[in-house]
């Protein structure tokens, strides 16, 4: 059963987000990605208290992703990348994905903290950083 509230239009835009933001990463790397993307819907806080759909959350600017600015994530939704997004859209968490509402490829070593945020791992090339659960109670 969906977490959010979606129709399967934004499914297969939430799944070419993921593609394009961690294909390089593996499955795990675009559910991880995935996470991010939902709990940024579900959180209604900080930066993200007026995202209402995944649309909303994968085309906001400022502070949205740089994916959509490139070719690649206009290319057609893999069934592959469709059964993840619905996976993480019906509730499926994965650490250090798990609360994030922020990751970043750094060209090193993670930062402890970004944007006053707690670093919450590490996976493959992505660092992800998690709201305190008094800042965000509806991520957790």
């Amino acid at each position: 059963m969906a977490v959010i509230k979606t129709n399967s239009k934004d499914i297969k835009l939430l799944a070419r987000l993921m593609r394009a933001e961690a294909e390089g990463d593996g499955e795990l790397g675009m559910l991880l990605v995935g996470n991010v993307g939902v709990n940024r819907v579900r959180s209604d806080c900080l930066d993200f208290d007026a995202l209402r759909s995944l649309r909303d959350m994968i085309f906001q600017s400022p502070g949205g992703f740089e994916a959509v600015q490139r070719p690649y994530f206009y290319k057609q939704a893999r069934s592959r990348e469709i059964r993840l997004a619905q996976r993480v859209v019906d509730g499926a968490r994965f650490d250090p994905g798990r609360y994030s509402l922020w990751f970043f490829r750094p060209p090193g070593n993670c930062p402890a903290t970004w944007f006053n945020q707690t670093h919450s791992g590490r996976y493959k090339s992505h660092c992800f950083y998690h709201p305190s659960p008094g800042e965000c109670p509806r991520v957790y």
